[in-house]
């Protein structure tokens, strides 16, 4: 059978705003590049970490994992590890690396759509709350609480009160987790714009990948300094000692995941643990809020 050429998602939305809005630099860093290259000239790295070295660090990893998973089985902890960022920057990879080989039955991923006309008329934070982990669970929120601070702020589907009123209720919501004996770990992944491009490009193409594209990352790529001042106004009001935000730097994926599994073992008293390995995440992909404008 001959190849069958199939549309492209959004009438190709991506490919025309490559070819005809992307900024000048953007573009030209996109094709210019090989395929291992960092394209943002402020990455700390030129090229992707090698694939057999981060296999080997990720399954070593992947181990102090389930070390951390037994030891919350046994002890009753809670955990709960929010993954927030730009569209493209790796959160749904990430989380299936932590996943790989941890049992799923106290491992699950909370990803909700959007609220129902119930959920609307609630308290904001309320459709949050029923998915905590309970005793001996761990849980990762694919996105959070935080869409009202950034995605919905830029797309309007919030009013300036109720976003006020977010900023004003989200810190003592944490503490509250938090102090009920919640170990809330919050990830910010922050990618470059010319990498998340080439990334919506990558996806655009590939009919195995297209599900992940949305008209809302199609309308994002005109949104970017929209998205960078959200951003910057959602660390500064929610950054905290009782919940600080990890930033990522995700331009290399390797490196990224290996950063937010050290980031998280590095916040777990489990037993057992190997420092070695569980050890601090690199600190030049990965740090506080000031991360995000490197």
């Amino acid at each position: 059978m001959g190849k069958t050429n199939y549309p492209k998602p959004f009438d190709g939305a991506i490919s025309k705003f490559f070819n005809e809005d992307a900024p000048t630099t953007i573009r030209k860093s996109i094709e210019d590049a090989h395929k291992n290259d960092i394209l943002d000239i402020s990455f700390p790295y030129s090229a992707r970490k090698d694939r057999k070295e981060y296999e080997e660090i990720l399954e070593d990893l992947q181990i102090e994992l389930v070390k951390m998973q037994t030891w919350a089985k046994e002890t009753g902890a809670r955990i709960a590890v929010v993954f927030e960022g730009r569209d493209a920057a790796g959160k749904g990879g990430t989380i299936k690396r932590f996943r790989e080989n941890m049992n799923p039955r106290s491992a699950r991923v909370v990803a909700l759509s959007k609220p129902s006309d119930t959920e609307r008329g609630q308290w904001y934070f309320q459709r949050y709350v029923q998915h905590m982990p309970t005793e001996g669970e761990i849980v990762f929120f694919d996105r959070s609480w935080y869409n009202r601070g950034v995605v919905e702020h830029v797309f309007g589907f919030c009013d300036t009160d109720q976003r006020k009123r977010f900023f004003n209720q989200v810190n003592d919501f944490e503490k509250m987790l938090t102090d009920d004996g919640i170990i809330l770990v919050k990830l910010w992944l922050n990618v470059g714009r010319a990498e998340q491009l080439r990334r919506f490009l990558s996806r655009e193409g590939d009919r195995l990948k297209q599900w992940k594209l949305s008209g809302i990352d199609v309308k994002g790529l005109y949104k970017w300094d929209e998205y960078t001042t959200a951003i910057a106004e959602t660390m500064v009001k929610s950054h905290s000692s009782h919940a600080p935000w990890h930033v990522i730097r995700t331009d290399d994926k390797r490196r990224a995941r290996i950063a937010a599994i050290r980031t998280v073992l590095s916040k777990v008293s489990y037993d057992l643990k190997d420092t070695d390995i569980a050890c601090p995440a690199d600190g030049k992909i990965c740090g506080d809020p000031k991360m995000i404008k490197a």
